[in-house]
């Protein structure tokens, strides 16, 4: 079991949260707390980079549903970068592939 580690840094068009880990109904809390503590403006990008998530389970699928009605409460967009190929058969089988904006790689912009 891989502990989550959430890091974030400002690009240019907003916000950047770099997810690393496990991603489940034990960590979602942080991801969640993570999200409240973001001051989000109209007009920005949210980005939440996967590039790092070793796993994802409902729990943690939920609290990126949060994020990105978080995202639309406060104006701004939501995509997810680098979804590792697990996580992104799940969210296309649930088609949340077609409700999330998902990037290919990593987001630093």
């Amino acid at each position: 079991m891989s502990p989550l580690n959430i890091t974030h840094h400002h690009a240019a068009a907003g916000p950047v949260l770099r997810v690393a880990g496990e991603l489940d109904y034990a960590t979602a809390g942080a991801l969640r707390e993570e999200l409240e503590r973001l001051v989000l403006s109209p007009g920005q990008d949210l980005v939440i980079d996967l590039s790092a998530l070793e796993y994802c389970d409902s729990t943690g699928i939920t609290a990126l549903l949060a994020a990105r009605q978080r995202a639309q409460a406060a104006g701004a967009d939501m995509a997810l970068a680098a979804v590792p190929a697990n996580t992104l058969r799940i969210l296309t089988i649930v088609g949340l592939d077609q409700v999330f904006t998902i990037r290919g790689g990593s987001s630093t912009a």
